[in-house]
């Protein structure tokens, strides 16, 4: 029974989602500040976290880096759950390493169908490539480094995740759509120029090497040819 952390200060939220989980056969625990939930951290590491951004203490992006730091913490599926709704805000949290995001207020029925999904979706990461080079570029996907030739490239977590998913499946041209619903999760109907800004950083910081990710007009992107 997959275990989760419900992170959210608003006690008839957090035991509404704590209910909802439980009814849905998960195991489910509720935390009102970053505080409780490090203590219990310590004691115990979920497979899902809920994640609200408006916290004591901590508050959630903080608590999110934190995570994405931490070797033991830093591959748990990360859900942000909070009424922030600009796109700023969905950006940077899931660039910061979140896995998806849901906005309040939301149905529980999304909200367990959310938690199904990046369950799903995480689940095949032993499946992954570990190492994947291409021209003067590697990717150590288990160490989440990057290196052109014996310099290491510093990415933001989405930069990784874009550039290991365009290596991953060199030689087929990925749409926009396509590189939102894996590398970001799911669709952001309308907001997949997130994708063409994040390209054009992966390039800058590639420098001469990021012209191995080509253009398709029209369409989206791809690298080399296939393996």
């Amino acid at each position: 029974m997959p275990k989760i952390y419900c992170v959210e200060d608003e006690e008839n939220i957090r035991q509404l989602i704590v209910y909802a989980l439980k009814n849905n056969n998960f195991e489910a625990e509720g935390f009102e500040s970053s505080h409780d939930f490090y203590n219990r951290l310590h004691i115990s590491i979920p497979d899902l976290i809920l994640l609200d951004i408006m916290l004591p203490g901590d508050d959630g992006l903080l608590i999110l880096e934190k995570l994405r730091k931490n070797p033991t913490t830093k591959d748990i599926p990360i859900i942000m759950v909070t009424a922030k709704t600009s796109e700023y805000d969905r950006v940077k949290g899931l660039d910061m390493g979140a896995d998806d995001y849901i906005v309040k207020p939301f149905s529980v029925m999304e909200l367990i169908s959310r938690v199904k999904a990046v369950l799903r979706r995480t689940s095949t990461n032993n499946n992954q490539l570990n190492i994947i080079s291409l021209n003067n570029i590697t990717i150590d996907y288990n160490k989440r480094l990057v290196s052109v030739g014996d310099s290491i490239i510093n990415l933001t977590y989405k930069e990784f995740e874009l550039l290991y998913y365009l290596f991953k499946n060199q030689g087929i041209v990925l749409t926009r759509d396509d590189i939102m619903n894996k590398v970001w999760g799911f669709d952001f109907q309308g907001e997949t120029r997130t994708v063409d800004v994040h390209i054009s950083t992966l390039r800058q910081k590639l420098g001469e090497n990021g012209s191995i990710i080509k253009t398709i007009r029209n369409v989206g992107y791809k690298v080399g040819e296939k393996l």
